[in-house]
């Protein structure tokens, strides 16, 4: 991908006009992305974007397969934020870029299957569990796909070299009070840390990990390293490449959009 005109331009980007949204950032007021979860599926979301009625925008909407719709140029200032405030900065539409990514968001647990707030179910493979980073209590989530996770990425990425972002923020950090969105099962930490910390180390280099590949079909991440540890993320797929950070009685602690803990028999090292 790649930016053009304040266009995202790549195979899996198509454009889709939103009357919601006001005249141009002023000069040197752009400096943050905040990311969002759709709470639904795409399409309503969608709707929900272009919508006048609804006097609500973004300039991205990131599917499960990682394709992009952009609804607003990135110079135009679009409706997302609301009601925000950080680092000194109170609305934040008129600082940032928002990035919506398809997720269904909180899940509740009924029998095997675990449904969201408008009525669809999931399986476990897509659920994980954990604990809101403004919450002290464990809820089940919608996972993100490693498709999106990484379009995410390379968005930001872009987005930092042609505009000088300087901030990636959740809407959950900037509207604490309303907000849970994108949630624990998006990276949202190691993701920024990476782009604008250069996921240094503790001693302030980089860190020289070991890496692998899974070998299972399908692997399992968790949160501590034993086979009872609560699945951090949508399981591995065959032949994912992962950099291993940590070792502990027969499981790696690995790194790939995401940390968690994997049994080291399933990763061959490369």
């Amino acid at each position: 991908m790649e930016i053009k005109d304040h266009l995202l331009q790549g195979t899996k980007v198509k454009f889709k006009k939103t009357p919601n949204h006001s005249g141009e950032f002023a000069k040197n007021n752009l400096d943050t992305v905040v990311v969002h979860y759709t709470a639904g599926p795409y399409a309503p979301a969608l709707a929900t974007l272009i919508n006048p009625r609804v006097k609500a925008s973004a300039h991205l909407i990131v599917d499960r397969d990682g394709s992009v719709t952009q609804l607003a140029p990135f110079n135009i200032i679009t409706w997302h934020a609301g009601k925000s405030q950080w680092d000194g900065k109170v609305g934040l539409n008129k600082h940032s870029i928002g990035i919506e990514i398809v997720n269904s968001g909180h899940l509740t647990k009924s029998g095997k299957v675990y449904r969201a707030w408008f009525g669809a179910s999931y399986e476990e493979k897509d659920v994980m569990q954990g604990t809101h980073r403004n919450e002290t209590i464990k809820r089940y989530w919608h996972t993100y796909t490693q498709e999106q996770i990484e379009a995410v990425t390379e968005i930001c990425q872009l987005l930092i070299d042609s505009y000088g972002i300087s901030d990636i923020v959740g809407h959950e950090e900037i509207a604490p009070k309303r907000k849970t969105d994108p949630g624990p099962a998006f990276p949202l930490d190691r993701m920024r840390n990476k782009l604008l910390k250069g996921d240094r180390d503790e001693d302030g280099g980089f860190e020289d990990l070991k890496k692998g590949r899974v070998l299972a079909n399908s692997l399992n991440i968790r949160e501590l390293p034993n086979s009872s540890g609560v699945k951090v993320a949508r399981s591995l797929p065959k032949n994912k490449k992962v950099k291993i950070i940590a070792e502990r009685n027969g499981w790696y602690k690995v790194s790939t959009e995401i940390e968690g803990w994997v049994s080291a028999k399933y990763i061959g090292l490369d």
